[in-house]
């Protein structure tokens, strides 16, 4: 079982939850982290400063409550989610708390809850080579299969929230029921 890899808000986990509207996402695709593993180093030579619709970053400065990140965030409609070290990455997590469609980018990649989430209803897979090609990717995806995985992605979302007292089906308890049924298979 592949398990979300993730970040929580210390005093509030819900803080800033959503996104705006679709119709309110000028920014196509947004991505900023640190440039570690092999992957983002080239997503960055490819399209940093490149493109208007690509807003892609390395670290953004870190201000009062991070307000720019998460005004990307909640401004973009996919959020690029490109690994890091490792093949998973927070920001997978992160694309679905403000409601942005994941565009995956990390070869074997086994996503979260995989076994009972349907991943290509509302997340975009990339293969490392197509870098290059990023932004043809999510512009070929109709305006109307756009609209339903950013509309999947708020019906997951609930799988994926941190609360301080667990809530049925959120990230705690998808987890034991998970492993609950696992143990029960073996």
């Amino acid at each position: 079982m592949s398990l979300p890899e993730t970040s929580v808000h210390v005093n509030n986990p819900l803080t800033n939850l959503g996104g705006n509207p679709p119709s309110q996402r000028p920014i196509l695709a947004f991505f900023a982290g640190k440039m570690h593993g092999y992957v983002r180093p080239i997503l960055l030579q490819n399209w940093e400063n490149k493109d208007p619709d690509m807003k892609i970053f390395g670290r953004l400065p870190r201000g009062k409550g991070n307000k720019n990140y998460v005004h990307h965030m909640k401004s973009s409609k996919y959020r690029i989610c490109a690994r890091g070290y490792e093949v998973n990455s927070p920001r997978v997590v992160e694309a679905i708390f403000y409601e942005c469609v994941p565009v995956i980018i990390s070869d074997n990649f086994v996503p979260p809850f995989f076994e009972v989430l349907n991943w290509e209803s509302f997340a975009v897979f990339i293969s490392e080579k197509d870098i290059p090609n990023l932004k043809n990717i999510p512009l070929s995806i109709p305006e109307k299969r756009y609209l339903q995985m950013q509309m999947r992605v708020q019906r997951v979302q609930q799988h994926f929230l941190w609360h301080f007292k667990p809530e049925k089906y959120d990230i705690f308890h998808i987890n034991s029921t998970l492993f609950g049924t696992i143990d029960s298979i073996t």
